[in-house]
């Protein structure tokens, strides 16, 4: 981060240069590719003797000012911008890896990312280990030859623990590993994974960084060398993000941290009703001093985030019952929007995970997840109330 100015002011003072328009708010860039003085200058331009736009799906004005943004929030040096999120995750660890590789992860991963690794990578000789969120001292003996990533998410979707950044980044460090971390649940805001070793950083601006529900995206950020790579790969396979989402998400940077500081107030006091409700079994939520990691969450997170999860009693009959009787929040998949989402990750974000898969993360036939909203937090509660009846 740059010290001359703070997190709110980098997020909305770092912008593209004026036009000859002189306009206060950066212009949409709405052109799939750009012209040359002349043919030395698109000779340069394509042999990259000269940093310059030539094609949209290589870089674009309002991809790079977002970049730039993210970049300067989590402390990376270089970044590109996708599509959606799980392009970043995929496009990421395609750039990095050659066949016969092999990844190390936590067993608390995305669906989707689950299914890259157990689904698609296969296919192409890159195979995964799996650790447990709490047992860190099984990675060093997980370490082959042909480890080159080290992989995880924190906090986790949807069970929503938390891993020890500083351990991570110390045994990657150990072991000569890439240390990937998608922090996409806390956001640049919260934590800066970077400052603990990582040396990329994914997330889904989807999410939070959008805020409001309207488009898809994707972000890595970290050393200039593997972004590196990364571009690379991606400017020939073409995952990346338009300019017209780009835009939309460089402007939604500049709230992120009211809107963040209002999702982690609205979220703590929604998971401490729920922790004195009869009818839940357990509450987990990262600034909860109840959650099995708050200590770690203390030391690397500046609030808890947007995501209470908590387990219904009665299984999965009394989950459905809970989920028909809402009634304002929504029944949706996403998260980090402005309005509260109730999210069953059994039948749904995780639904292509077997039974035990599912029990090995903590996710039960009765887990909720609930992303908190920037609703007034009475409303919030009221209609949780209800719908446990």
């Amino acid at each position: 981060m740059d010290k001359k100015h703070k997190f709110e002011t980098e997020a909305i003072r770092t912008q593209l240069e004026r036009t000859r328009f002189l306009e206060h708010s950066s212009p949409l860039y709405l052109t799939s590719s750009f012209v040359f003085e002349d043919a030395e200058d698109m000779r340069a331009s394509f042999a990259e003797e000269k940093e310059r736009n030539i094609y949209s799906r290589y870089s674009n004005p309002n991809s790079s000012e977002f970049i730039e943004k993210v970049c300067k929030m989590e402390g990376a040096e270089d970044g590109f911008a996708f599509a959606s999120g799980m392009a970043a995750v995929f496009s990421t660890l395609a750039a990095l890896l050659d066949s016969g590789d092999h990844i190390i992860s936590a067993r608390s991963v995305f669906g989707s990312t689950h299914s890259l690794f157990m689904n698609f990578f296969p296919k192409w000789n890159i195979s995964h280990s799996y650790f447990k969120i709490d047992e860190l001292h099984t990675i060093d003996r997980m370490v082959t030859p042909k480890t080159k990533i080290l992989y995880a998410e924190t906090p986790t979707n949807p069970g929503v623990d938390v891993l020890d950044l500083e351990a991570l980044g110390k045994i990657a460090k150990k072991h000569n590993l890439i240390l990937v971390i998608d922090n996409c649940f806390a956001s640049p805001y919260l934590q800066q994974p970077i400052k603990f070793g990582a040396d990329l950083v994914i997330h889904s601006g989807t999410k939070l960084m959008d805020g409001q529900g309207r488009v898809l995206a994707g972000i890595t950020v970290g050393s200039a060398d593997l972004v590196d790579k990364v571009y690379r790969f991606s400017r020939i396979t073409g995952p990346a993000l338009s300019p017209f989402n780009a835009w939309i998400l460089s402007k939604s940077l500049e709230t992120l941290a009211l809107r963040v500081d209002r999702h982690c107030e609205n979220a703590l006091k929604l998971a401490e009703y729920l922790e004195q409700h009869e009818k839940v079994n357990w509450v987990k939520y990262p600034f909860l001093k109840s959650h099995p990691q708050y200590e770690i969450a203390k030391k690397q997170m500046k609030a808890g985030g947007c995501v209470v999860a908590f387990e219904v009693k009665g299984g999965l009959e009394e989950g459905r019952k809970f989920f028909d009787a809402i009634q304002l929040l929504s029944l949706s998949a996403n998260l980090g929007d402005s309005r509260s989402i109730v999210t069953h990750p059994a039948s749904t974000t995780h639904s292509k995970l077997t039974p035990a898969e599912r029990e090995s993360v903590g996710i039960t036939d009765g887990s909720v997840r609930i992303s908190v909203g920037l609703e007034n937090i009475t409303d919030i509660i009221q209609d949780i109330a209800q719908a446990l009846g």
